[in-house]
């Protein structure tokens, strides 16, 4: 069971953040707001290269905000400039109020996870822990007791006298996220630090984490290029590209309100149908795909007749039953091409307008039909489960 530290959780929604959207999650002007701030914060390693292009981005105390993109986006530049381990070229970051550009990493007061544990192999862990407590200069018998109260929240204190290279990789990555909390830190950055672990130690350190953080009410800045990981553990995601914040927003909008053809196709598994508009008219759009075909949907950032536009719907919002096609909505032919049994699920590909890429996921419940291989059933879905987009150049 979670313990709530924290007056309400709904205090680090994007619909109470100062400076956010409330309707997209899409930061405003945070400038003036927030624990920690980017303030037209740019990173440039040649001097003519932009890898972090004029940042803004308010972090609200208490949070748990993930910097979520691929390789290169600019993502852990942001994070280390943060830490003090990289220099902004231009712009200001700001920790409670205070410029730290000029303070060095070790007087920031923030706490690292790093991906490949950081721990010192020749100390115990309870040295290990004890190592920035002496740094600060904490009496000996204060250092005890915040080295026993580090490893009880993340039930190790049984280890305390082992070495790293006596742990599994789960325990020490257990302990790294002990030691950044052993000072009691306002901040806690964490790049990738799940990253070497196997797929079911990494879910289950996923729920660990956000419950110390939940129960704790640090502020979380996480770094990872897993979507599920950011779905699962964050207030909000900042989803990065080429160096920008494409949309900040809660996982549960930018999962069903991307904002662009980018974010809908790095957050989830994502069907993309090609075509033109056609007409736009009270909320809806209908749009022509090249095989004359037309559909609905959702106009987001599409605003004219003839526009080119990327339909974006996600596999489980498609139906293929007829009596379960939302009223109103157009339905398309499609042709079943394969059929995978996955427990819980079936993941049915079909051939849609000229695609053999289009993929629906139904649940196995009770007298679930499955589809069989060459059959030909026709598909659609709610408006508002379709989102026309701008197609990526």
């Amino acid at each position: 069971m979670r313990r709530g530290f924290r007056l309400s959780r709904g205090k680090t929604s994007a619909g109470n953040l100062p400076g956010i959207h409330r309707e997209t999650g899409v930061a405003a002007d945070t400038r003036a707001d927030g624990f920690v701030v980017f303030d037209h914060v740019q990173k440039s390693y040649d001097g003519e290269t932009l890898v972090v292009k004029d940042l803004n981005l308010g972090i609200g105390k208490g949070e748990f905000l993930t910097m979520l993109g691929p390789s290169g986006s600019g993502k852990t530049t942001c994070l280390m400039m943060l830490a003090g381990f990289e220099t902004a070229t231009n712009g200001e970051i700001t920790l409670d109020g205070r410029p730290i550009n000029q303070v060095p990493p070790h007087k920031r007061g923030i706490g690292m996870v790093f991906q490949n544990y950081a721990l010192f192999p020749h100390m115990t862990v309870g040295e290990n822990l004890a190592f920035p407590l002496e740094v600060r200069g904490m009496a000996k018998s204060d250092r005890e007791a915040k080295v026993k109260r580090a490893l009880d929240m993340v039930q190790m204190y049984a280890f305390i006298n082992r070495r790293p290279a006596q742990l599994s990789g789960g325990q020490q990555q257990r302990i790294a996220l002990a030691r950044a909390l052993v000072f009691d830190p306002a901040l806690v950055l964490m790049d990738e630090p799940l990253g070497a672990l196997d797929k079911q130690l990494r879910e289950h350190m996923q729920f660990e984490i956000k419950h110390l953080h939940d129960s704790l009410g640090i502020t979380v800045v996480y770094v990872t290029h897993d979507q599920g990981e950011a779905l699962t553990m964050s207030d909000r995601i900042a989803v990065f590209n080429d160096g920008r914040i494409q949309q900040l927003a809660p996982p549960s909008d930018l999962y069903e309100r991307p904002e662009n053809a980018f974010v809908a196709g790095f957050i989830g598994e994502n069907n993309k149908l090609h075509g033109k508009i056609e007409e736009i008219s009270d909320g809806r759009a209908l749009v022509r795909l090249p095989t004359g075909e037309l559909i609905d949907a959702t106009p987001v950032n599409v605003h004219r007749k003839g526009q080119s536009t990327l339909v974006s719907i996600r596999p489980e919002r498609v139906e293929f039953k007829p009596e379960l096609l939302p009223p109103g909505a157009h339905a398309i032919d499609a042709e079943v091409l394969e059929f995978i049994y996955m427990g819980d699920l079936f993941r049915t590909r079909l051939r849609v307008a000229g695609s053999d890429d289009f993929v629906i996921k139904s649940r196995n419940t009770q007298g679930q039909r499955m589809l069989q291989p060459g059959e030909k059933i026709r598909i659609g879905w709610a408006p508002a489960d379709a989102r026309a987009l701008d197609p990526v150049n």
